[in-house]
């Protein structure tokens, strides 16, 4: 569809894939990791802070490089040798861990709970599952649609948001049925956890939470006047969110007790309307997550399809050729091949674990290969800045800024292998430091990958891949490898 996106869609871009589940359903688990309301606000504040110092650093880089891709075209850029491991590292990632299942996961449980029904493990299944195949069809077949649809979601979003808001002033106000509101503001610390490991994994949800302040460096190829919209939208976003999601913690922790929201679960939200406006209101709450949610998937599949269409265009080898996942196929507006690679994966994790423990370890295993991404990609930024002071940047991060992003990042990376308080995590029967396995295995994997790809079986058959160009039907350009016989 061209360069159709200006600075209102990718704003709303940012702000829908931000404000999706996280808001409404992970204080709970935060405030279980840490111990106290105190530990938990300050480490929606440091969520904040950290996600205005990744966003300059993006903002630096997309403006050096305006193209779709995002972290693929960045990681390209800065590390160009070995050819093509950074690009296949990223693809293990971006395809293995890039589907959106956790907010498939709440969308119908909170369907389910507004119909009074009991959440069953496969009708829960089976809802998420139509969530997923609307979204994948719906972005795939009728794109403008799809960002219609995308768009006033997040209008939607910002407005729940803003109620819930301007509710916990009023309970704090005193001028509502809720007997103590002040409560948990005082002794706030009380019970805070002084273990590393909780700070950590809290530490990733909250981020998850914030994610998606990098959509737009995502499709910049669809963006009008991708410099100047990209440092409009992107601060503007974020801190529309960053205000919202203080400020809605507020209002939760105003509302109810502290038992209360640590027994949420993954229904905070629905608790806050519950105590606030009974339950008649509760279920009417529930319908609006679901919808946020719906929202979320949205707009993180519009953006992760792009991504894995970039990277068949750069001829990452994937089954049945990458003519196919690199189109716009049937369309040719929109890539559905894009889509399905990213249908697949999130079909895979909403079948497989039971949801009760999907939800928490979906977001902590999504949070840390991509801080692994982070600390290469700010490292490379550092590297830049030494090697090549003279490249153009119409957008300078402060220095101090990506040294704190990566200090940090440094840090998510050791504390989760610490033992928790709790000495089980937050995802038992599963050990608390799966997630991490499992985040740098997929990165092994993409190691492996391109090393079979590009060195172990050329040697073995002898042949030298050749890469060559090739435009495909709608106008998209492919590269291509052929194999050559080395003599």
């Amino acid at each position: 569809m061209g360069r159709h996106l200006g600075v209102t869609t990718c704003t709303l871009l940012i702000v829908g894939r931000i404000i999706g589940t996280g808001i409404f359903s992970t204080p709970s688990s935060i405030l279980g990791s840490v111990g106290s309301v105190g530990a938990s606000m300050m480490l929606w504040v440091l969520g904040f802070v950290l996600s205005f110092c990744g966003l300059f650093v993006w903002l630096e880089l997309g403006t050096i490089w305006p193209q779709s891709g995002g972290e693929k075209v960045y990681l390209e850029r800065i590390y160009p040798r070995p050819k093509y491991l950074a690009t296949v590292i990223f693809a293990s990632n971006a395809i293995l861990l890039g589907f959106t299942a956790s907010g498939c996961i709440v969308c119908p449980n909170s369907i389910l709970v507004a119909a009074g029904h009991e959440a069953g493990r496969w009708t829960e299944r089976g809802i998420a599952l139509g969530v997923i195949a609307f979204v994948t069809l719906i972005h795939g077949l009728t794109p403008r649609a799809g960002v219609y649809l995308m768009n006033a979601l997040s209008f939607f979003k910002i407005f729940i948001l803003l109620f819930v808001v301007i509710t916990g002033w009023v309970v704090l106000s005193g001028k509502t049925h809720i007997a103590d509101p002040h409560a948990n503001f005082r002794h706030a610390f009380a019970g805070s956890s002084h273990k590393p490991n909780d700070y950590a994994t809290a530490t990733f949800k909250v981020l998850n939470a914030y994610a998606g302040w990098s959509n737009v460096n995502y499709v910049l190829n669809e963006v009008r006047n991708p410099i100047r919209t990209l440092k409009i939208a992107g601060p503007l976003g974020l801190g529309i969110c960053a205000v919202l999601y203080l400020l809605a913690n507020v209002a939760y922790f105003a509302a109810s007790t502290k038992t209360e929201i640590l027994k949420s679960g993954v229904t905070v939200a629905s608790l806050f309307f519950g105590n606030v406006f009974g339950a008649h209101a509760q279920k009417a709450l529930t319908v609006f997550v679901a919808l946020s949610a719906l929202g979320n998937v949205l707009t993180v599949t519009f953006a992760q399809s792009r991504v894995n269409q970039e990277l068949a265009k750069e001829g990452i080898p994937l089954p049945f050729g990458n003519r196919f996942w690199a189109s716009n196929w049937p369309t040719g507006k929109s890539p559905l091949p894009g889509l399905i690679i990213h249908l697949i994966p999130s079909v895979i994790v909403i079948i497989a674990p039971p949801p009760s423990v999907a939800y928490p370890f979906i977001l902590d295993v999504e949070g840390y290969p991509g801080q692994i991404i982070n600390l290469f990609i700010v490292s490379g930024l550092l590297y830049l800045r030494y090697t090549k002071p003279g490249l153009r940047r119409p957008f300078k991060v402060w220095l101090p800024f990506a040294v704190f992003y990566l200090a940090a990042a440094c840090f998510l990376l050791i504390a989760p292998f610490l033992r928790p308080s709790n000495r089980v995590g937050d995802t038992p029967p599963l050990p608390y430091w799966l997630y991490c396995i499992v985040g740098i295995a997929v990165m092994v994997v993409g190691i492996l990958y391109w090393f079979g790809w590009r060195i172990l079986l050329p040697r073995v058959f002898g042949y030298q891949l050749v890469p060559y160009k090739e435009a495909l039907d709608d106008g998209t350009v492919v590269t291509l490898f052929s194999r050559r016989k080395v003599e």
